[in-house]
């Protein structure tokens, strides 16, 4: 048998080397799991989320039951579902092609492209 101590204590130190390479990457796992995980979601947040989503759903109904300016440049107005389809219904009754051509031109008022950008000047002006 090869009892050479120089050889067994070469062996015990590579050993020692890999185990301690290993908890080397153990602990730095440890460290990257520690400080990259989010915090957990708690019910503080779930209550904020639900007081948005009630508040959103607040102004949404607002904006189908209440009259009001939409874009008073361009003189558009938000009516009541009920009061608008009372009215289309009112002014299709009595004249569909002038109805027609109303809609096609408020379409057109409130869907308008912006005007385009004045070119660029000349670098020699």
């Amino acid at each position: 048998m090869n009892s050479d101590p120089q050889s067994e204590r070469s062996g015990l130190a590579y050993i020692i080397a890999v185990l301690g390479a290993f908890l080397i990457v153990a602990g730095l796992v440890w460290a990257m799991r520690h400080y990259t995980q989010p915090s957990p979601l708690g019910e503080d947040r779930a209550a904020v989320r639900a007081k948005a989503l009630a508040e959103l759903r607040a102004a949404e109904a607002e904006a189908l039951n209440t009259t009001g300016w939409v874009d008073p440049t361009k003189g558009l107005v938000r009516l009541r579902i009920e009061d608008a389809m009372k009215w289309v219904e009112q002014e299709w009754a009595r004249d569909p092609v002038a109805a027609r051509s109303n809609l096609t031109s408020r379409v057109e008022k409130a869907t308008a492209p912006p005007p385009r950008q004045p070119e660029k000047p000349s670098q020699f002006e």
